[in-house]
């Protein structure tokens, strides 16, 4: 770095004054012209540190994005139902990303037989190496196992709120990622099978891996080879009304100054009531597979509530109760904006 400075000189002859006058002035312009040039650096820098406006996440449109989920009916899979929500969620967000992949699987479910599964995969800047992915599940519970009639419980569930809330929720921020264009790379991952699970009723000691099944095969083969992100972000359960999220046991184990930094996020933007520092239980999510599996730090936004006559979710979980009015686009809102701001103002 070079400074301005006054050089004293001894010279052996005589300098006129006005000689003088002039090195004055010429030192004097110099020394201005280097100062207004660092102000100007200065003013330049603060421009670049500006914050990336976010764009509003539109909670109207997310709320209809989870109402037509649930106009299909229950989305079990190998239903006619589960097949039209395939094709208008892949037609849907073709409109938006970049590249649209479905990702075909057969796996086992708890009672032995095979099904064909299929995540969606949605993805911006494909060739970025800057990466975060957004989750959640699509499909709907075959069972309404936890409903007070015990007559109910062989019967599917709408799962507005347990994943339909959460895929509406990423519907509508990929709309707007469309809209408002990024230049990290972001996926966004619709997973299938997580909620087939052995019924309530028949459970035994038969482990926790026969759920998932969507993301535990995404895990162990992700859509693209060598597939990584710096950490992903799951949602399940996050429509209903005053719903609290609390910090998840496996999101604090395995994605914790994540997890903070996300809830921070959430109360500066307002949405503390929602986003609480609470210690929550540890739930065997989506999550849980990618953070075991693809070893991708992965946090969960989920519902949790003790109080709850279940003891753990909000009480229409798993129970024909989970519909449509169960859902308030307040808490869409919070959600939605929460995950808007990470993506275009956090560097994390």
């Amino acid at each position: 770095m070079i400074q301005n400075q006054f050089i004293i000189k001894i010279f052996t002859g005589n300098i006129s004054g006005h000689l003088m006058v002039v090195m004055i002035t010429l030192v004097m312009i110099t020394a201005g012209c280097n100062n207004e040039s660092r102000q100007q650096a200065g003013n330049s820098s603060e421009t670049k540190e500006q914050p990336v406006p976010v764009p509003q996440f539109d909670a109207d449109s997310a709320f209809s994005f989870v109402k037509q989920q649930v106009d299909f009916g229950p989305r079990v899979p190998e239903t006619k139902a589960h097949a039209a929500a395939v094709a208008w969620l892949t037609a849907s967000l073709q409109q938006w990303a970049d590249t649209v992949r479905v990702q075909d699987f057969v796996t086992r479910v708890y009672d032995n037989r095979i099904f064909k599964g299929k995540n969606i995969i949605a993805s911006f800047n494909p060739g970025s190496k800057n990466r975060i992915f957004l989750s959640a599940h699509y499909d709907s519970r075959p069972f309404a196992d936890h409903d007070a009639d015990a007559a109910n419980h062989q019967t599917p569930i709408d799962g507005a709120n347990d994943g339909a809330s959460g895929t509406g929720v990423l519907m509508e921020i990929a709309r707007q990622l469309h809209l408002h264009p990024v230049n990290r790379g972001i996926d966004i991952i619709l997973f299938d099978l997580e909620d087939y699970g052995p019924p309530q009723d028949t459970q035994t000691d038969q482990g926790s891996d026969w759920w998932g099944l969507g993301s535990q095969y995404w895990s162990a083969n992700p859509h693209k080879p060598g597939y990584t992100a710096r950490y992903g972000i799951l949602l399940d359960m996050v429509g209903a009304a005053d719903a609290t999220f609390p910090l998840e046991g496996f999101s604090m184990y395995y994605a914790p100054d994540i997890t903070k930094k996300v809830w921070e996020t959430a109360v500066a933007a307002g949405y503390g009531d929602y986003f609480v520092f609470d210690k929550g239980t540890y739930i065997t999510d989506d999550h849980y597979f990618i953070n075991t599996i693809a070893k991708i730090p992965t946090l969960n936004i989920i519902h949790l509530d003790p109080t709850s006559a279940n003891g753990t979710f909000y009480d229409p979980w798993h129970t024909l109760a989970d519909d449509i009015t169960q859902i308030d686009p307040a808490t869409l809102k919070a959600v939605g904006q929460t995950l808007l701001t990470v993506i275009y103002q956090k560097s994390f």
